[in-house]
């Protein structure tokens, strides 16, 4: 009876993670989760269209295409779009990042078809209205000076930039005088070269007919001309210690170090290492740096990855008498991350993934992000059982040996505020 209960609950799993991949002749690739306990469907399109592809003096343009694309497309304009979408009850985003520019959304399952129509039009048909162009640039123009105004998001973009190589740390914003230089030419340019099948991943999730879905996506992109995009190499990393002059009486810390990309077998080792640092309010850094010490307002670290490297981020806000202290301490408890982490840490850190895997399992939407993001890393989706069997299957012996096997090394040090900082040997 147990076997026969364990078998049962097997093939139910496997129910609600049923994934099919196909792809078109043109180079598009349909990648789905079929999550039958859902009444809902999300779908994200990745698309090869992002800051990277950027020409210099025109930093922003991809951002820049993404919001002219929204306004008007196939058969509707700006204000029809909203319409449409908000009739079949479709919570929609949108944004840019280094590699790709991205649309998802997500409804009740039975309106899945026409949310794929509205969105297959903004990439293929939209207007791109010249009219339009100046509201546009002011939508741009707000999202840098709001950057400008936040000191801590200015600063980790600052420490992007440096230490991934470019043009995988550039920001995908621009500056304000690349966005003022940007005509509708360049915008029209942008969307016929990027905007491709070749390289784009079209996710599916939640409750939907494979067959019916394979069919409605090939009538509907199945003859969009092929083309590819190719991989852009690779710069060298920028200045290792920089400090920027803020006029404030606070100071901002930026500390980052080479890590594993996400496509590594010991990407999970490395999470471990950043989830020991800064995963919740008794992780390593918020208990040392500010509860302890009363250093700093906030602190954490974070994992960043493009295809190619990772990079362990860290961030510390404080005042400016305090932060040489912030800033030395908390070097100091990155210096020792390859002493090894303890059994509540691993403890922590497993409850933790587990229970995002399982929040992720009530979004359509979410998971439609993740099966993009697993696609274009690994060229395969890892199922919820998989990603569960991996976290199960680290211990403390194999994460201690990567860490210490992997210490903090080649640090980019990043500051920004009225004095600058000493960064110790």
């Amino acid at each position: 009876r147990i076997q026969a209960n364990a078998l049962r609950q097997s093939f139910a799993n496997r129910l609600l993670a049923l994934i099919r991949t196909h792809v078109f002749d043109n180079g598009l690739v349909l990648v789905a989760e079929e999550m039958r306990h859902l009444e809902s469907a999300g779908f994200t399109f990745l698309l090869p269209a992002g800051s990277i592809y950027d020409p210099p003096e025109k930093a922003g343009l991809a951002s820049f295409t993404c919001e002219m694309a929204l306004r008007g497309c196939g058969p509707r304009d700006s204000r029809q779009y909203i319409d449409d979408l908000d009739n079949l009850g479709i919570d929609r985003g949108e944004s840019v990042s280094n590699t790709h520019t991205s649309y998802s959304g997500s409804s009740l399952a039975e309106n899945l078809h026409a949310g794929l129509e509205i969105f297959v039009d903004v990439i293929r048909e939209p207007h791109l209205p010249p009219n339009l162009m100046e509201a546009g640039r002011q939508v741009l123009i707000q999202e840098v000076l709001s950057i400008e105004d936040e000191p801590s998001q200015k600063l980790m973009q600052e420490l992007r930039a440096r230490h991934i190589r470019p043009p995988y740390g550039l920001p995908s914003q621009g500056t304000l005088d690349s966005i003022e230089g940007i005509d509708h030419e360049d915008i029209v340019q942008f969307w016929e070269k990027q905007y491709v099948p070749g390289g784009t991943v079209l996710g599916v999730a939640g409750r939907f007919d494979w067959d019916a879905l394979l069919e409605h996506v090939g009538n509907l992109l199945g003859k969009w001309p092929a083309a590819k995009i190719d991989e852009l190499p690779t710069g060298e990393r920028g200045q290792r210690q920089l400090h920027l002059p803020y006029e404030s009486n606070q100071t901002h810390i930026g500390i980052a170090y080479p890590s594993v990309p996400y496509s590594d077998p010991d990407y999970f080792h490395a999470s471990a290492g950043v989830g020991a640092l800064s995963s919740g309010s008794s992780a390593r850094l918020f208990t040392e740096v500010r509860e302890k010490r009363g250093l700093c307002y906030t602190v954490y670290a974070s994992y960043y990855s493009t295809r190619h490297e990772g990079a362990v981020m860290c961030y510390a806000g404080t005042t400016a008498e305090r932060a040489q202290e912030t800033l030395d301490v908390t070097l100091q408890e990155l210096m020792r991350l390859p002493d090894g982490i303890e059994p509540f840490e691993l403890q922590r850190l497993k409850a933790r993934v587990k229970s995002s895997l399982m929040m992720q399992q009530e979004s359509s939407m979410s998971r439609t992000m993740a099966i993009v993001r697993d696609w274009y890393h690994l060229g395969r989706v890892r199922t919820r059982d998989e990603l569960g069997a991996e976290i199960d299957a680290l211990t403390l012996e194999s994460i201690n040996a990567y860490l210490k096997d992997h210490p903090p090394r080649d640090l980019t040090v990043v500051t920004l505020g009225p004095t600058p900082l000493t960064v110790a040997e």
